[in-house]
């Protein structure tokens, strides 16, 4: 290829529709015929990242290796390629505005009066054509976050318009829009597409490829309908219809043709079959499981799924591994404690403590620690739930009655949880955590070294607080093992009970880098667990 091709992906009439899991699986498709692929996402929100945000209003904040705090859906783009993201990948108007004014206190636009077009559009022009002129990609997917119309949206539009016009046949743009079903009328009606589909053009774009959701098949007299009124070609209204699981859409958008219609438009002429062998390996154990388990997730954002949809991701690419079907029950940790952990747990494989932060909902937490210990049941913390592991031990092994963490009481006598000494003069909240990969070294012997298989890990991380090595010594001589290290700072990362059939926590977040093609050990592990604990 001479040139890299760029593919904008944009969404009309409602939110929520998908257009993460389209472009990931259109990028799917691609790379499985040879291409190099990634995808970016443009929020238009003013944060300058999700970082700050409320799990229940953004849901999960996806790290990737670099240490960018990004949108969920890079989490999709890296499950379904196998390929990491970075900084580059996620672009927000907080960032576009933060550039552009700091440019301009640079003197950089030599006293010309600053303006949406052309400052800030280029600004966005720029940050779309990072990823493609690295010389890495032949094809990068942009995905624009909101809906069209929206005012936060109009100069991504305006954008993604200088751009079809500057790039010809190198790009194209994508629509995602909804087909409702109105039970009343007995019909799907094509009107509010057709709304959609206007509205983006009264923006100067017009939408090459038709992606429309749907809960009923689309009949062909209503694509050629949509083909007309929204000014595409018939083979470009491209159905996606309700699936029982995001993995399965890659192979419907392959029977509709989605990345064929694609290469015809960019001009690329690759006649290999794409070859999703794995992928539907992977999918066939999904699907057929030989045993089921039921694992406890504990957390305080359970309400909204998507708090931790890393976690939930995860679990279904190890139950593919293990080919087994694990169910997850989503238990609010605010709603445990001694007189009600038995019924609250009853019935569960495993547990998984999950990350969060502040003290909400922090005494349930420790409540399941114990009577995961306890009772021998498989245990799984991360982050702040591995922190949980190491102050109930604390509590109940060591006898250290008030050990706590510094995060949830600053005046702690035990403070068996600090806080980082490089957090200790930071005020800003944004961006200042310890983020992205760092080194793990693991204990031989030990059973994560028996797990991953190696001695040197690389793990993602998102946290300020961390073990106070000073309670270090007393609670191996406890039983509390410390199996995993930072081999430059000492910073304790994972801790195990070697006496327990499956007691582990971790500092990092090994949800980050679990993907189709490469399911997380410690995942694939504990999963193994509990399908252990169910016999």
């Amino acid at each position: 290829m001479t040139s890299t091709k760029y593919i904008f992906v944009t969404g009309g009439v409602s939110s929520s529709l998908g257009k993460g899991i389209i472009a990931a699986s259109l990028a799917k498709l691609l790379q499985a015929r040879g291409y190099r692929v990634t995808i970016q996402k443009l929020d238009p929100y003013i944060n300058v990242d999700p970082g700050t945000l409320n799990p229940y209003e953004h849901g999960e904040c996806y790290v990737t290796d670099d240490g960018a705090e990004t949108d969920l859906d890079l989490g999709h783009y890296e499950r379904f390629l196998n390929t990491p993201t970075s900084q580059a990948n996620n672009v927000t108007t907080g960032r576009i505005y933060q550039s552009v004014i700091e440019k301009e206190r640079r003197g950089e636009f030599l006293g010309k009066t600053v303006q949406v077009v052309p400052h800030i559009t280029n600004e966005i022009k720029e940050r779309i054509q990072i990823l493609g002129k690295s010389g890495d990609y032949d094809i990068v997917i942009t995905e624009i976050g909101g809906t069209v119309g929206d005012i936060e949206s109009l100069p991504y539009i305006e954008s993604v318009r200088q751009l079809k016009w500057e790039l010809g046949d190198d790009a194209l743009v994508i629509h995602l829009t909804l087909i409702p079903y109105l039970s009343a009328a007995g019909e799907l009606k094509t009107k509010p597409t057709q709304h959609s589909v206007k509205t983006l053009m009264e923006s100067g774009v017009s939408a090459d490829i038709l992606v429309c959701r749907t809960e009923h098949e689309l009949s062909r007299e209503l694509k050629d309908k949509l083909a007309l009124f929204c000014n595409v070609k018939k083979e470009a209204v491209i159905q996606s219809i309700d699936a029982s699981t995001i993995y399965d859409v890659p192979n419907l958008m392959l029977e509709e043709g989605l990345d064929v219609i694609t290469m015809q438009k960019l001009n690329l002429t690759n006649t290999t079959e794409p070859n999703l062998d794995h992928w539907n390996a992977f999918l066939k154990r999904h699907k057929n499981p030989k045993a089921e388990v039921t694992i406890g997730l504990i957390g305080k954002y359970v309400e909204l799924q998507d708090s931790y949809k890393s976690i939930l991701e995860a679990f279904i690419h190890a139950g593919a591994e293990n080919e087994v079907k694990v169910n997850v029950k989503s238990i609010h940790s605010e709603h445990i404690d001694a007189a009600n952990i038995s019924e609250a747990l009853k019935g569960l494989n495993g547990i998984l403590v999950a990350p969060g932060f502040g003290e909400r909902g922090i005494d349930g937490k420790i409540e399941a620690v114990r009577y995961a210990r306890e009772n021998d049941l498989p245990f799984f913390g991360i982050c702040l739930g591995m922190q949980m592991a190491v102050i109930e031990y604390s509590r109940n092994v060591l006898g250290l009655k008030n050990a706590n963490s510094i995060e949830m009481d600053p005046d702690t006598q035990e403070p068996v949880i600090n806080l980082m000494e490089d957090q200790k003069n930071i005020t800003d909240m944004g961006g200042t955590m310890r983020l992205g990969a760092w080194k793990c070294s693991l204990a031989k012997g030990s059973k994560v070294a028996a797990i991953y298989g190696k001695e040197i890990i690389d793990e993602r991380h998102r946290h300020r607080y961390e073990y106070n090595n000073a309670y270090r010594d007393q609670l191996e001589a406890a039983g509390l093992a410390t199996t995993g290290t930072n081999p430059e700072t000492g910073l304790v990362e994972i801790i195990e009970i070697p006496s327990h059939p499956y007691f582990v926590g971790v500092q990092y977040h090994p949800e980050y880098k679990s993907t189709v093609a490469n399911p997380h050990p410690l995942f694939v592990s504990f999963v193994k667990a509990a399908h252990e604990n169910s016999k």
